[in-house]
């Protein structure tokens, strides 16, 4: 797993999916060509070209109608999508409807919104929409058995990158359910090798379901949208379909996470370490958070690269202070994304949203807990810390960081938490050593990955339950 690891997290979560559609649809125009689908591969051809070039003038109009920053990567996801379930086109009819619906999705995501945050899945919504008025285009051809094994790689390789496995699942074990007694109920019994050879349920699943924009900001959340989601999709017999079971999803994800994005302001940047920044940005509201919480971060006028313009970091300030701060490690050979902020001046502004994150403090005081950092990944202990200090509330905490640097130091001197900093990593003797106790703690986890993991597996050597280790992960990466 650390040889697909370290590939998945040279890349974002929006450009591994990108990446995975264009695979799907290269595969499929070849096998089209090759005679090994109902579709000929120069129709698939034709179809792809259109919905492209609809989807990118669409965005790039409604940009500048709503004077916001133009998402390349955003348009051709939702482009991309749309191909793989919509009807090739066979006549000059089908080319209107491939207009009409192309420039619902891009639409979708500048008037069905509330506080700059679009409410639904752009391609689930125009589908569902144009469906209402007789498009009839809408026929999940993505479900073949000759895409099977190409989207089922790739959908792991998402699920993997999102960490959303157990939504996934949740998702899969209802919707299969819901299919079998639905089916039933009206006189036939698809086996199971049907339902996964002839249903969009692994496309579905991985790619539209784990869109982190229109999911839930929490785990236990992410699971209850899953099942909603699948019971809803397996009713397809009845009054169903996959794009209404989406956008009913979305609607429920809508109710229960925090709404709307921030306009964030530059201030000042301070240098943290040689290598480790600090951004101080001024919000246009007040963001509701809890310590140890994450933000997506958008930057505009980004030359593309393989990570994309969109960014998820942890908030290194606390909720007692006004401003929202940003610590960010930079890399000889970073991303495009990186330079652009690093090049950033006082009044340039940014975008964020989708506050999300169970990484955060247990609501029980009386638990002890042990911070293992490594890096940058002193963020959110950061934010815990000044949030507790500026409380007045008493924790039994042990702090273990290892990095060339001790970032943030000034807030750690003032806590009053045992603190162990080291350039060198932590091992087990480590731990045995600074905390006697830590059969008894809480143990909470944060770093580059395979920092994380080797943090992790040392814990397990000493007998530490998995039920009192807490990781921070966000799908977003370097």
């Amino acid at each position: 797993m650390k040889f697909l690891d370290d590939r998945l997290n040279k890349i974002t979560m929006y450009q591994l999916v990108f990446q995975s559609l264009v695979i799907f649809a290269v595969w499929a125009i070849i096998a089209g060509f090759l005679g090994w689908l109902a579709y000929s591969g120069l129709s698939l051809l034709y179809s792809l070209i259109l919905i492209l070039l609809v989807c990118y003038a669409a965005n790039r109009l409604f940009a500048w109608i709503f004077k916001v920053d133009f998402n390349i990567e955003s348009n051709l996801i939702t482009a991309l999508i749309l191909f793989l379930i919509l009807a090739p086109i066979t006549t000059g009819f089908d080319a209107v409807w491939y207009v009409i619906i192309g420039t619902a999705a891009m639409a979708s995501k500048y008037l069905l919104v509330y506080r700059r945050k679009h409410i639904f899945n752009p391609a689930a919504i125009a589908l569902f929409i144009t469906g209402l008025f007789g498009a009839g285009l809408s026929i999940w051809w993505v479900a073949t058995p000759v895409l099977f094994p190409v989207i089922l790689v790739f959908g792991v390789f998402i699920l993997r990158k999102v960490q959303r496995f157990q939504m996934f699942f949740a998702f899969l074990v209802f919707s299969v359910a819901s299919i079998l007694v639905s089916s039933h109920l009206h006189g036939f019994s698809p086996s199971l090798k049907q339902i996964f050879f002839s249903w969009p349920i692994i496309f579905f699943g991985t790619v539209m379901l784990t869109e982190p924009l229109t999911t839930p900001a929490s785990n236990k959340l992410r699971i209850a949208y899953g099942a909603i989601v699948g019971i809803l999709f397996g009713l397809q017999f009845s009054f169903a379909s996959p794009e209404l079971a989406l956008i009913v999803g979305n609607i429920f994800s809508f109710l229960v996470s925090p709404k709307g994005r921030l306009k964030l302001t530059l201030k000042e940047k301070n240098k943290l370490s040689s290598d480790t920044y600090e951004f101080v940005f001024r919000p246009d509201k007040k963001l509701q958070f809890k310590p140890g919480q994450y933000l997506e971060w958008t930057l505009g006028d980004v030359k593309l690269d393989s990570r994309g313009n969109r960014r998820y970091f942890t908030i290194a300030s606390s909720p007692t202070e006004p401003d929202i701060k940003l610590g960010v490690k930079f890399e000889e050979h970073g991303s495009n994304f990186k330079r652009k902020l690093l090049e950033l001046h006082p009044n340039d502004h940014v975008w964020a949203g989708e506050l999300r994150g169970d990484f955060v403090l247990p609501e029980d005081m009386s638990k002890k807990l042990v911070f293992l950092a490594g890096g940058i990944g002193i963020t959110p202990f950061r934010s815990m810390v000044k949030y507790l200090s500026d409380k007045g509330e008493k924790r039994d905490i042990v702090l273990l960081y290892s990095a060339k640097e001790f970032a943030y130091k000034d807030v750690f001197d003032k806590a009053e938490i045992k603190t162990m900093y080291a350039t060198e990593r932590v091992t087990e003797q480590t731990v045995i050593k600074e905390i006697p106790d830590y059969k008894d703690r809480i143990f909470y986890l944060s770093g580059p990955r395979g920092m994380v993991e080797a943090f992790e597996k040392i814990l397990k050597g000493l007998g530490i339950p998995k039920s009192s280790i807490n990781i921070d992960f966000f799908p977003g990466f370097a």
